[in-house]
């Protein structure tokens, strides 16, 4: 542990001595117009490589991702299929599903914050304020007020003047648990009619005294023909991305 700490420690000295040499400062703050600060571009480049760090975390707890993601996994276990679809495709819907959830508000993001960062209008830390107020607005129309309440208590915040008010160390727990409560609740009414299929073949083989006959290899095709006549994903992905734009 000591060596690796003393290797990266002296990569950061080389580091800092290289962009010294370079005329590169590695690390320079200073005022700015109306009180304001800057940063150098080297700073702003680690701010962002940190950033990019996090962009799991906030793919998984600030997007739609979360209650597609489970609602997939749940379906899987109801049709009894193991594996199939693989992990890879699941992932893979959620992911483009939430992209397509999601382009309102990247669209904004991009439109008040991107690109005028770009161009030199605002700062670094202006377009990150700016960046997140659509998200916030994307989450509270996601997230109930008794979780939000919740963590306010647990945090002995008293009171907060309006919804769009609410922090962030508030809003982003209270949105997860709002996903998981609505993502089960999905997941629950996806489950009830393959879990009838389920019984009634049981209830059939039980009668017909084939119990060393497992209910799972009958009940399965049933259960395939019956996802494929209703046409199982087009409901799916239709009432999870509905679940979504309705409440935007």
């Amino acid at each position: 542990m000591y060596k690796w700490l003393s290797l990266l420690i002296l990569s950061l000295l080389t580091f800092s001595a290289e962009a010294q040499s370079l005329g590169i400062p590695a690390l320079n703050v200073s005022g700015g117009a109306d009180d304001g600060q800057s940063y150098s571009v080297t700073l702003e480049i680690l701010a962002l490589m940190t950033v990019l760090t996090l962009l799991p975390a906030i793919l998984l707890m600030m997007t739609s991702f979360t209650r597609i993601i489970i609602v997939l996994a749940i379906l899987r276990q109801a049709l009894g299929t193991a594996s199939t679809p693989s992990n890879q495709v699941l992932l893979g819907l959620a992911l483009f599903l939430s992209l397509f959830i999601m382009a309102p508000v990247l669209q904004q993001v991009n439109d008040k914050a991107i690109q005028p960062y770009i161009q030199d209008q605002v700062s670094a830390i202006d377009a990150l304020k700016v960046a997140t107020v659509p998200f916030k607005t994307f989450m509270l129309a996601q997230t109930r007020e008794t979780d939000i309440q919740m963590f306010a208590d647990i945090a002995g915040v008293e009171s907060i003047d309006s919804p769009e008010a609410t922090p962030l160390r508030l809003l982003l727990p209270a949105f997860v648990t709002s996903e998981l409560k609505t993502a089960f609740q999905i997941g629950f009414m996806v489950f009830i009619p393959f879990v009838i299929i389920d019984l009634v073949v049981a209830s059939v083989l039980m009668s017909m005294g084939m119990m060393m006959l497992s209910p799972l290899i009958i009940s399965l095709p049933f259960k395939l023909m019956l996802f494929v006549l209703v046409d199982g994903w087009s409901l799916i992905m239709g009432t999870l991305a509905s679940s979504f734009l309705v409440n935007a």
